[in-house]
């Protein structure tokens, strides 16, 4: 059977992964490797990577380990053997002065054996059980960039990789595994193999200190063995199925389902109603493919450096936090669970996407899938694109279906796995640390192949605009392929280089708001009946931004006109914070790789200045939240539907969950930096109270902002010394539905029948409002669209009539009906906004677009910074005697009105998908309870009395 197998293991590319996984775990199982009569070479003695030391801790001696990996024995292959007697003789004069590559087929099977060494010295090596399982390489240079196919065995619990186990957990093995946050470190091959280690060599191996001496005593494994041993870690303590929080309620919530109706029938948990596993999400650095031509990589290719833990040995990156675990600010570890780490499963887009493909625009669903899944799989569709026309294809239309495609089982569908796998990474690393950032980078790279298609994205979305205002809509130019731009001077290169090929390159200009701009400013086509009869902004959070007293005043090109604001602050300031809770610099090393000076030695490393990093100032935290604290409810509470992980696949177990700390920090962007309210004035007359509102807005663009059917309401409550509620605006039901007094939705929060038959008044909604008299009314801050009319011409852009209905499409707005989501702070006016925006390349609609719409001649919208409104309550009204008043601020990230027309127009499995999860949440005891996510408050002000 070994025999059989000995060609096939030392060919990983020329199988599929999981096949390989299976011929090879075969091959290990039985200790297939453990054959000197064929030419295997082993290690003279089991042996540490690192110190073993003692502690008296509750009246008994613990041992704590502090090696690489677990104590091992290797295996050699003939070939990995004879490769080391050649470039790394015992004699180091003989060493040749160019090292030859290690010979494909060459492999190394590091047996690993609990701690300490010296409990197995001077047992035969081939009498040993390696109960820690083994860490395999196996050389192929066609396979990788690095040249190695890297993997975990263990001869109990271990499975292939694919199919996907449950949980979603990182592979075990594979190309491009993390193991290349150590082994990048060494001097070549990303191999530290000496051959002084191997029986009959001259030479001792490395040894460490081993406080061992109690052992046979009160010997006692320190407990958090695993949780030190990288390699151990990541198998044995993760389990990958840690609940998150509160569990999903184990049936349909009678409240949603009596007020959502459906045209098909109410969906239960079936497999097709579950995204791709997280595990197939793997795309790694291919051998010999120009950098140009595979330009994207997913996030997996970088968790070994930059993600806390990595190495088992060093925890920088993390705080300590509750109940004894790390808080993981790395930037794979915020980024993960955060939306822009979710994008390419978010179940609210993918269901928005289906009515826009089934209902709005299905004469256009290529084009409009193209163009949406050009920013939330945006690493899939481009790839796909860059592949098209380098086959002599053109630029093709990427499809949704391409991100169900998995590498496993085998099928006409696997040729996408691929474009599957970038395209659910989300809006990832490879993304925006390649961006093209200044007109003089794009014009060099606007030819280049990495950037194909991306012309004909600009022309069809920004047709009019030039200069950087070109890149809108995620139409932005990537850079030098073989580079990685960062915002530190002088970064370590050496390692990344040999890991991915890609050279980490410094560009101040990453920290600027225009890396967020191109992607967070829309501009879309506005289609009818199949043509484009217009183009409009559905969303202009970075003009915003620009307009307001936070901008900075130049792009990475120069200056633009009005200077800067009076409290300049960039996108990154606030959605990834370099400071702590006390204003102090974050300060931390960038990665988590195998270091000269600070690890156990290794033999055959990287000198120290390639590998020694340096603690820095101004670590940036990859947060990147805004408010959607639903969507992560929805990962936490269905990780299996998702196809995510539910635990930090580094940290594991030692960190907090990820998705728990992404709700803290949404908790906290909501209290501390979204807005504050407060009354202004409390004054009770014969027969009537009048109350002043102030909501001010601190967000650097418009509260709300981003996808237009977001929103924000005040609900303000009138009630008795016992606290029942005697009168109250903005009030709402179990499902965060605006009620008045007698539970009725008020105008614009329904917009269809009961079974999703007919829309109901389809231009109803809540005007701005200066004076809130009657129950019936809300002060929403919001913006809402009206679609080009059913029949006839359609009259559409600024100023004009609304005379279709309302609508949610991205690709039908034709008429702004509302918007009086305030202001930020020092918006400036009309003139002004219209030279910005020309300087960045835009035509005047930008600044008019930004603005507000349909506020009257409410003052509060001139200079910007809040909106005050005035509750004018007739007391005859009331029963019972006032006795105080409270304001509180809510924010939808998903109204009711829009998760209704999600269900009614569309009987897509994501529009199904969407419908289980958000039928299922449990929100019971969350800051987002009832289906509204509780910003700020006033607390209860007590009424004077006459």
């Amino acid at each position: 059977m070994c025999a059989s197998l000995e060609d096939e293991v030392r060919k990983p590319s020329g199988l599929s992964l999981d096949v390989y996984q299976q011929k090879l775990g075969a091959y290990l199982r039985a200790y297939c490797h453990r054959n000197p009569g064929s030419g295997w070479a082993v290690d003279k003695a089991i042996r540490d990577t690192g110190p073993f030391t003692a502690a008296l801790k509750d009246g008994k001696w613990v041992g704590t380990y502090h090696g690489t990996h677990a104590p091992v024995v290797i295996w050699y292959s003939p070939e990995m053997y004879a490769w080391l007697k050649v470039n790394r003789p015992a004699d180091e004069h003989l060493t040749p002065a160019s090292t030859a590559p290690v010979p494909d087929g060459a492999i190394m099977v590091k047996e690993m054996y609990p701690a300490p060494a010296a409990a197995c010295r001077g047992i035969d090596v081939s009498r040993l059980q390696p109960t820690s399982g083994a860490a395999v390489m196996v050389r192929d240079s066609k396979g990788s960039h690095d040249g190695w196919f890297w993997g975990w065995f263990g001869w109990e619990g271990w499975e292939p990789d694919w199919p996907a186990q449950a949980g979603n957990g990182y592979p075990n093995m594979g190309f491009g595994q993390y193991c290349v946050n150590c082994h990048a470190s060494a001097k070549d091959n990303s191999t530290f193999a000496a051959l002084r280690n191997i029986k009959g060599e001259p030479g001792k191996p490395l040894t460490f200190l081993s406080q061992h001496w109690f052992q046979g005593r009160t010997t006692q494994q320190d407990d958090n063995f695993a949780a030190l041993l990288n390699h151990l870690r990541v198998v044995q303590e993760s389990d990958d199925r840690t609940p998150q929080g509160a569990a999903a309620l184990p049936a349909y919530n009678p409240h949603f389902v009596k007020f959502y109706g459906l045209p098909f029938t109410r969906p239960d948990q079936t497999s097709p109603l579950a995204m791709p596993s997280q595990t197939y999400d793997n795309v790694w650095a291919k051998a010999g493919t120009p950098k140009a031509l595979q330009p994207f990589l997913t996030s997996d290719q970088c968790i070994g450096c930059h993600d806390a833990g990595s190495t088992g040995l060093q925890f920088d990156m993390t705080e300590p936090g509750p109940g004894g675990k790390l808080l993981n600010l790395s930037p794979y570890g915020t980024w993960s669970t955060s939306p822009m780490g979710l994008a390419g499963r978010d179940p609210v887009f993918f269901a928005q996407l289906s009515s826009e493909t089934e209902t709005f625009h299905p004469e256009s669903s290529k084009l409009v899938e193209d163009t949406c899944l050009g920013c939330h799989g945006v690493m899939g569709q481009r790839q796909f694109k860059i592949d098209q026309k380098a086959a002599g294809n053109g630029c093709e239309l990427f499809s949704r279906s391409a991100l169900n495609a998995t590498p496993f089982p085998a099928g006409p569908h696997a040729k996408n796995a691929t474009y599957g796998a970038l395209g659910r990474d989300g809006v990832s690393c490879t993304t925006c640390h390649t961006m093209a950032l200044t007109e003089a980078e794009r014009a060099k790279a606007v030819q280049e192949e990495q950037n194909s298609c991306v012309a004909e994205r600009q022309a069809l979305l920004n047709p009019a605009n030039k200069g950087f205002a070109k890149t809108f809509t995620g139409s932005f130019l990537t850079g030098a392929p073989d580079r990685i731009i960062g915002p530190f001077m002088d970064p370590k290169a050496k390692p990344m280089e040999n890991a991915l090929g890609l050279t980490p390159t410094h560009n101040a200009h990453i920290q600027s708001a225009e890396v967020c701009g191109s992607c967070h400013t829309v501009h879309l086509p506005v289609l009818n009946k199949g043509k484009v009869i217009g183009h409009t902004y559905e969303q202009t959070t970075y003009a915003e931004w620009a307009f307001s007293d936070y901008r900075t005043g130049r792009t990475p090109d120069g200056p633009l006109p009005a200077g800067q604001g009076a409290a300049v602050e960039t996108c990154q300031g606030c959605h990834m914070p370099s400071k702590d809770a006390e204003g102090r610099p974050i300060r931390s090393k960038i990665a988590s790789i195998q270091e000269h000076s600070n690890f156990p030695e290794a033999d055959h490393t990287l000198d120290p200045e390639d590998i020694d990093l340096e603690v820095r100032e101004g670590f940036a935290s990859h947060v990147l939240v805004g408010l959607n604290t639903f969507l992560i409810k929805m990962a936490q509470q269905f990780p299996d539907i998702m196809g995510i992980r539910t635990q930090d696949p580094m940290l594991t177990r030692k960190g907090l969950d990820p998705l728990l700390y992404t709700e803290q920090a949404i908790a906290h962007q909501a209290e501390a930096k979204t807005a504050d309210i407060q009354i202004n004035s409390l004054t009770v007359t014969e027969g009537g109270l009048e109350a002043d509102v102030r909501v001010t807005n601190k967000a650097g663009h418009k509260f709300p902002s981003g996808v237009g059917f977001r929103r924000a309401f005040v609900e303000f409550q009138v009630v008795d010394r016992d606290g029942r509620m005697l009168w109250s605006s903005g009030r709402t039901n179990a499902m965060g539905v605006i009620v008045d007094e007698k539970g009725r939705p008020i105008d614009g929060e329904v917009w269809w029948n009961e079974d999703c038959s007919a829309r109901v008044n389809p231009l109803s909604h809540q005007p701005h409002h200066q004076v809130v008299t009657r129950q019936n009314q809300a002060q929403i801050y919001q913006e809402l669209v009206s679609s080009p009319p059913a029949n006839g011409p359609a009259q559409c852009g600024l100023g004009s009539k609304p005379s279709g209905q309302l609508t949610t499409s991205f690709l039908s707005i034709c008429s702004n009906v509302k918007d009086n989501r305030l202001l930020p702070k020092g918006f400036l006016k009309r003139d002004d906004r219209v030279a910005v925006a020309q300087a960045l390349g835009a035509g005047p609609e930008l600044a008019d677009e930004s603005g507000p719409a349909q506020v009257g001649d409410d003052p509060d919208y001139q200079d910007g910074g809040g909106d005050t409104v005035r509750y004018r309550i007739d007391l005859s009204q009331i029963d019972g005697a006032p006795a105080a008043v409270q304001a509180t601020l809510y924010y939808q990230a998903t109204p009711p009105f829009y998760l209704q027309d999600r269900f009614c127009t569309s009987k897509s499995n994501d529009t199904k998908r969407l419908y289980f999860m958000t039928g299922h949440l449990d929100l019971k005891g969350s800051r987002a309870e009832d289906w509204k996510l509780r910003t700020v408050s006033t607390g209860r002000v007590a009424i004077p009395q006459p």
